[in-house]
């Protein structure tokens, strides 16, 4: 079973988002189900701070040792920053993908929008 933790938001396409900060930023992620799926983590591509990005657009992607899966912006804002540890590291998202293998940060054109993503017991029903 995947860990699914609560109090994040999840979209069908396997990533995670955290409750929006009071500024309107999100921090976004791989789910734990999708980085098992992808294996090994060798390279991550992801779009610099500063980029503008459309909810279910495609703003990079992962690549396993067995394929290339791409990140999608799960809701429309401006990348305020990406994970640079990753750069050196991508096997952060294996080892850790709720913490230090997080993938960016988003601020949020309309925080509300997060409240309509899939909370964890949905994405749980998803993935079960």
């Amino acid at each position: 079973m995947s860990n699914i933790p609560d109090g994040l938001y999840y979209t069908a396409e396997h990533e995670w988002i955290s409750e929006p900060a009071v500024d309107g930023t999100v921090r976004v992620g791989i789910t734990d189900f999708a980085q098992d799926a992808l294996g090994d983590v060798v390279y991550v591509q992801m779009p610099e701070a500063g980029t503008g990005v459309t909810g279910s657009d495609v703003v990079g992607e992962v690549e396993s040792t067995k394929s290339v899966s791409d990140i999608y912006a799960p809701v429309t804002g401006e990348i305020v920053a990406r994970n640079e540890a990753l750069d050196d590291d991508p096997s952060l998202i294996n080892s850790d993908p709720y913490g230090e293998g997080w993938l960016l940060e988003i601020k949020v054109a309309d925080p509300a929008v997060v409240q309509g993503l899939l909370s964890s017991a949905e994405y749980s029903q998803q993935v079960g």
